[in-house]
Parts: structure tokens; C-alpha cells; sequence
């Protein structure tokens, strides 16, 4: 791994992320992170998100159709999987869930700089307190085998590319835009259902 990696989250994708776990507030949700690294390969650009499951995040039947899927469609516009996201399902929970860490290896094993990132509800929370650019989000990098809580010793940063992306995503909050927000679970029930979220900021 790179010990001065940056991470940098493009705002629809950071968004998206946001949403779908606030509409599913009492589950765990879970999606992957889609983008590349950069020509000098000092960052890690994250261009798209994509909600996977908020019932069956741990089966692997389920989560390794939504990957050939999203690396299909991905890989022909030069993009791929370079992280993964995950929310708790209890709003005090913090700590990095095991189903994370393991979807996350797997991840690393084509991608080694990938980035995971676990929801802060803490900082979702204070959002709407003050005016901080953040990311409501922790960025884990992987180790030699462990994950690790990044930015702790200037190290590994995640920024957000636009620094309007909070007020816009405060606006969605208060119009429920999260209502709108598809995921795979929701793709397997009824195929109709569009997991690309395509019309989500038309």
C-alpha cells in the first residue's frame, strides 16, 4: 500500500452512498465505490457509487452477481471496482463489521490501493449544525493484512472534489430524496428497477 495515497470522492457518488443509507436507517446497508487511480497514481479518483444490499449483505450469491454486473458495465467505460462502502445498522455503531473487512480483502485483490468507507453517523448527524466540508464518511486503506483507520498522521486523505457537495446534500435530506435511491436488493425483486440510479440527479 501507498502511505500518502489521497482519495478523492466526486459528489454524485459520495451522495448516492448517503441516501441509500438513510433510506434504509434500521438495516445495514452496503455498495461499492467505482473510479481509478490517477495518471500519476499519487490518488485515487472516485467517480460513481453503486448501492448494493440493505437485507443480504453478507450472501455471496447475491453480491458476486451485482459485481459481474457493475464490472461489465464499468469496464467499458475504462472505470472499475477501487472500493467498497458500508452503514451500520445501529446509529452508534462504529466500529468496522467483519462482512466489511471481507468484501473489502476481496476487493484489494484486484485493486490493492482500494479504499473503504464506513458511514460516521455522528458527523451525518451534525450536519445540518455547521458548515463542515468534510466527508461524513472514515476512510479505511488496507495494511500489509489489516484495515486501518486512515488520515489519523496526515496519511491517506479523503476529500470530496466539490466543495458545495454537504449543502447539496443537506438540500436532498430535507426533500427525502432518499426515497428515489434503487439498490440491488431492489434490482433482484424487480429487474425493472434501475440499480444505475440514472435519473436520480436528472
Amino acid at each position: 500500500m501507498t502511505g500518502d495515497l489521497r482519495y478523492e470522492i466526486h459528489q454524485d457518488a459520495y451522495i448516492k452512498l448517503i441516501l441509500h443509507s438513510l433510506k434504509h436507517r434500521s438495516s445495514a446497508v452496503n455498495g461499492v465505490l467505482i473510479g481509478r487511480s490517477s495518471a500519476d497514481g499519487a490518488a485515487v479518483e472516485i467517480v460513481d457509487s453503486v448501492p448494493l444490499f440493505h437485507s443480504q449483505i453478507g450472501l455471496l450469491p447475491p453480491l458476486e452477481i451485482a459485481l459481474i454486473m457493475i464490472e461489465e458495465y464499468y469496464g467499458e467505460k475504462g472505470l472499475s471496482v477501487v472500493g467498497y462502502f458500508h452503514a451500520n445498522e445501529r446509529y452508534d455503531d462504529f466500529e468496522l463489521a467483519g462482512v466489511a473487512k471481507n468484501i473489502g480483502d476481496h476487493i484489494t485483490r484486484y485493486f490493492p490501493d482500494a479504499a473503504l468507507l464506513l458511514l460516521d453517523n455522528k458527523k451525518l448527524g451534525d450536519l445540518s449544525k455547521g458548515k463542515d466540508r468534510s466527508p461524513v464518511l472514515q476512510l479505511y486503506t488496507k495494511d500489509a493484512s489489516t484495515w486501518k483507520l486512515a488520515g489519523s498522521k496526515g496519511s491517506n486523505q479523503l476529500t470530496i472534489k466539490e466543495p458545495s457537495a454537504n449543502t447539496v446534500l443537506l438540500d436532498y435530506i430535507s426533500s427525502e430524496k432518499w426515497n428515489e435511491i434503487v439498490d440491488f436488493d431492489d434490482h433482484l425483486d424487480d429487474i425493472s428497477k434501475d440499480w444505475l440510479n440514472s435519473e436520480l440527479f436528472a
